[in-house]
């Protein structure tokens, strides 16, 4: 039995809206993360300040300051060399609008939820798992400033692995966030049908793996490696696949690799979400047909948004729109994993 369902309805609703809203933000930090990953825009701002860095340099005087604070570090000197200033502040401006972003969510989460809290509006075993919401997302802050740190050492670039861990925390603070504001207003089916949940959790289980592999390529410009498909360079498996010694390290550490294990795994998620559909296509609860559609529908479009970033070699909108994706079919995979519930 669902263990919120015992709290008043209008103040489940309440609960519900205000996550939803707050997922809608971290949905946009995700967007804003993948666009400032794709500008290289991500080592502009050198310092963290957590309280000051709200406001952005305003004078002449103060975008020198950070200009030349920039320059101090690897990514000006080995890279943007001779970078002007006003090409300094279009890539400031992504980074920039990133941590605002992700202090404004801080605000959109913490103000309502205390508020909520002084009206007794929030159920005792509720509790918890706002609370665990709010460690993770102070957590997530330290963790974009550990993946920042280092690229400003030697090499001008972020660690791909910090970046996963980075962007894999991004998503299952949202996954968190969706699948309790789901329970909140989405009852449990009243049928006495039992509807086997296994395949739809393999389902999402996947789909974050496909998010973590997705990161790795996005840490190393994987995404570059070949612009053909179905094939990868005239071949079905690509040489080079297994260059690096040990054989293990390819698999997060080469970009070939990591670029066809990206577009393969895809395959293997469309098929589990191809099964997923065949099994609930003419359920007898519309509502999980509805939803069981809305997965297929999406898995497909995130492929074919994958094969199209490909084969125009990882442009700004299309990568963006791709990222997008990916949280859009982990919701629809959630959606639907909420509707199998007795």
């Amino acid at each position: 039995m669902n263990t919120f369902q015992n709290l008043n309805n209008n103040n489940n609703r309440q609960v519900a809206t205000w996550l939803f809203v707050v997922c809608a933000f971290v949905f946009s930090m995700i967007m804003v993360g993948g666009v400032t990953r794709l500008t290289e825009s991500g080592l502009s701002m050198v310092n963290w300040q957590p309280i000051s860095g709200i406001v952005p340099p305003l004078t002449e005087v103060e975008w020198n300051a950070e200009f030349e604070a920039y320059k101090q570090y690897p990514e000006y000197q080995k890279v943007n060399k001779g970078m002007v200033l006003d090409e300094f502040k279009s890539i400031y401006f992504w980074e920039y609008a990133h941590r605002l972003l992700g202090r404004l969510i801080g605000v959109v989460f913490a103000v309502p939820f205390f508020i909520l809290l002084l009206k007794s509006k929030i159920i005792s075993t509720l509790k918890p798992h706002l609370w665990a919401m709010m460690v993770l997302g102070g957590c997530q802050g330290l963790l974009g400033w550990w993946m920042v740190k280092s690229g400003l050492v030697d090499r001008p670039d972020v660690s791909h692995y910090r970046l996963t861990a980075h962007l894999g925390l991004a998503f299952i603070i949202y996954i968190y966030m969706f699948w309790i504001a789901l329970k909140l207003v989405v009852p449990p089916s009243i049928s006495k049908l039992i509807r086997p949940k296994g395949l739809c959790f393999l389902y999402v289980v996947l789909l974050f793996i496909q998010v973590l592999l997705g990161g790795l390529v996005a840490g190393l410009n994987a995404g570059l490696v070949s612009d053909t498909w179905p094939l990868m360079m005239g071949q079905v498996i690509p040489d080079g696949l297994f260059y690096n010694d040990p054989w293990y390290m390819n698999l997060i550490n080469n970009p070939l690799t990591l670029h066809f294990q990206h577009r393969t795994f895809a395959y293997a998620v469309g098929l589990v979400g191809i099964v997923l559909w065949w099994n609930y296509r003419s359920d007898k609860d519309k509502e999980i047909v509805v939803a069981v559609n809305i997965v297929l529908v999406t898995i497909f479009l995130q492929i074919i948004l994958g094969v199209l970033t490909i084969i125009n070699m990882v442009p700004i909108p299309l990568a963006a729109a791709h990222q997008a994706g990916a949280v859009v079919t982990l919701s629809a995979g959630l959606y639907l994993l909420s509707r199998l519930r007795t």
